[in-house]
């Protein structure tokens, strides 16, 4: 289960990768940082552990069955330490995470980030909000009192030329942070589960 778990895992983000690019890569400091990326090592590695532990157990090694309970023991740990630092230092982490935000909008539609500037234009509009703090995180980067088309209330062409009042006012930081705080149960489920499952 472990390993097909991998297998369907590494099957997305190649799907991801092919399909869309670097959608979600929303970091300037960590550009290879996408979804499809974190996919395709998290798979690859949860494949190669449940491989150990499946040729372990069909020939009943003690080394690699060993081997096996080391490494799900060490991301146990891993992903505990994580869960813990994450609750200790939510406040720095917010601060860091707008920061890095904000100078990633400076190469939003600009070549080679084409992952970057989809990505945003999906939060924009699914969200409706628009900049990561305000709107007015868009003007540093257009030098002028534009937002990206993505901003609109209702999407026309060059619609980010227009007044403010024809413009999303919701931060999308903020507003995507009390999104992922209302489905933290689920995030929560699955963490536990796949934590039972390791154990």
């Amino acid at each position: 289960f472990f390993q097909l778990g991998g297998c369907g895992i590494l099957g997305v983000g190649i799907w991801l990768a092919v399909t869309q690019g670097n959608f979600a890569t929303l970091s300037s400091s960590f550009p290879s940082l996408s979804a499809a990326n974190l996919l395709i090592v998290t798979g690859t590695f949860v494949m190669i552990i449940g491989f150990v532990g499946c040729i372990g157990a069909i020939k009943e090694n003690k080394c690699l069955l060993l081997s096996f309970f080391i490494m799900l023991l060490i991301i146990f740990l891993l992903e505990l330490t994580v869960v813990i630092l994450f609750f200790v230092y939510t406040d720095k982490i917010d601060k860091y995470a707008q920061r890095d935000l904000k100078k990633g909008l400076h190469l939003y539609g600009t070549d080679g980030n084409i992952g970057l500037t989809n990505a945003w234009s999906i939060i924009q509009t699914d969200f409706r909000c628009c900049g990561v703090s305000n709107y007015t995180d868009w003007f540093e980067v257009y030098n002028t009192t534009r937002v990206p088309d993505s901003c609109c209330l209702e999407f026309s062409e060059n619609c980010g030329l227009h007044s403010p009042g024809t413009w999303w006012k919701a931060p999308c930081y903020e507003t995507v942070k009390i999104w992922l705080q209302e489905n933290l149960l689920a995030v929560g489920i699955f963490g536990l589960c796949t934590a039972m499952v390791q154990v």
